[in-house]
């Protein structure tokens, strides 16, 4: 049955898609279709995660990105602007647990002066005026463009400007299923014939790259990201967001503290290793791909140090007292009945190598044929995502 015909098909109405097919409109085109396996949007990592504009501290200045997180930044912001949705523009600041974290922080104030962040190095009395309840050992970095947004009323808001454009149609509730021949989609509710295929599949870019032939050296390991929350009625608060010098060798940031745009204070992520795309829960969401992702995560365990340090760190932070002792170590004043359950819970698709078994630490924007494929759309995919969509559409589509 022929649901529909478009000349690009997009899989994937996340933060990718939605940004690929906005800039595909402001190009010209005008047959657009995007399909998504849920009822709604924001179901998976572009409504999951913590909101926050990253400002490009982190990455390899050679790397896409840096050249794509700070301009995306920008670009969030202003929309958010526009659009007259939550933003809070506070900053952040970075902590250093111990002296022998002093010259990673030094590191990230190179890295982010490299890409154009506006940052400074400050000492414990100017800490204490921005985040008064912050601590750290000698110096902190203080991020001046740091933000943090509401997800999915950027991805409600980006659904009705696609639908207003008159320019392209959703499917949703219609899971990608296989292709036939070299222009047909078959999904669930029927065949979606197409001329050129973006493929924004978030924690399933790797299936669906397979489904070209692209990405066949390419293993998804999902890391579960959990949240927990300050009690409203502790004795400080936290005015942006507070996280600790990570370890740059892998693409994890550490448990850290975040306020949101509507006043809450989040605590987390964790990069827990997990047994599916859609492990939320304890035993949830381990769908029939868990077995080869455990025995994966076990390959990876004896093969790679970083990852190893991981599956045996990380776990332990399901146990509250775990968790606490992690944030306690960024702040000076934190009672374990300051720290609640949250229902916040986000899978990290991290893509690994095989041949290597190095976890990739860049985004990659793969093109072959008609098809093209964003992958390893890891933070700080939403961030970046306005910047990435207007390099991915001027190098792939225009002229």
């Amino acid at each position: 049955m022929q649901l529909d015909k478009a000349e690009i098909l997009i899989v994937g109405a996340g933060i990718i898609g939605l940004t690929i097919a906005r800039e595909l409109v402001r190009a010209g085109y005008g047959d657009i279709v995007i399909i998504d396996k849920e009822p709604e949007l924001g179901r998976h990592a572009s409504g999951r995660n913590s909101g926050v504009l990253h400002a490009g501290i982190y990455y390899s200045p050679d790397s896409l990105k840096a050249k794509s997180c700070l301009n995306g930044n920008f670009l969030m912001r202003a929309y958010c602007k526009e659009k007259g949705l939550p933003l809070l523009e506070n900053g952040k600041v970075i902590v250093a647990r111990t002296t022998g974290e002093l010259p990673v922080l030094d590191e990230l104030h190179s890295r982010a002066t490299a890409n154009g962040a506006k940052v400074e190095m400050i000492d414990e009395h100017q800490l204490a005026e921005i985040e008064p309840n912050a601590r750290t050992v000698g110096r902190a970095l203080f991020s001046h463009y740091t933000a943090v947004v509401d997800p999915k009323a950027v991805l409600k808001s980006l659904k009705n400007d696609l639908e207003e454009s008159g320019r392209v149609r959703f499917h949703l509730e219609c899971p990608l299923t296989g292709l036939e021949g070299s222009g047909t989609a078959q999904t669930g509710k029927g065949e979606i014939g197409f001329s050129r295929f973006v493929n924004a599949a978030g924690a399933y870019c790797d299936k669906v790259a397979r489904l070209f032939g692209v990405g066949g050296n390419l293993r998804l390991i999902p890391f579960k990201g959990i949240y927990r929350l300050l009690r409203k009625e502790a004795p400080f608060t936290v005015n942006s967001s507070i996280y600790p010098v990570p370890d740059i060798r892998n693409p994890f940031l550490g448990v850290h503290f975040t306020r949101s745009v509507h006043g809450d204070v989040y605590l987390g992520p964790t990069a827990i290793p997990a047994f599916g795309r859609e492990n939320y829960g304890i035993l949830a969401g381990i769908d029939r791909e868990g077995f080869g992702i455990a025995l994966e995560d076990l390959t990876l365990f004896l093969a790679n140090p970083l990852f190893r340090s991981v599956a045996l760190s990380e776990p332990l932070k399901y146990l509250p007292s775990y968790f606490y002792r992690d944030a306690a170590r960024l702040v000076k004043e934190l009672s374990p009945t300051d720290v609640l359950p949250s229902a916040k819970v986000g899978i990290r698709p991290q893509l690994v190598d095989w041949e290597t078994k190095q976890m990739i630490m860049d985004f990659m924007v793969v093109a072959d044929g008609a098809s093209l494929h964003v992958l390893n759309p890891i933070s700080p995919a939403f961030t970046s995502s306005m910047d990435l969509a207007q390099g991915i559409v001027a190098a792939h589509f225009k002229g």
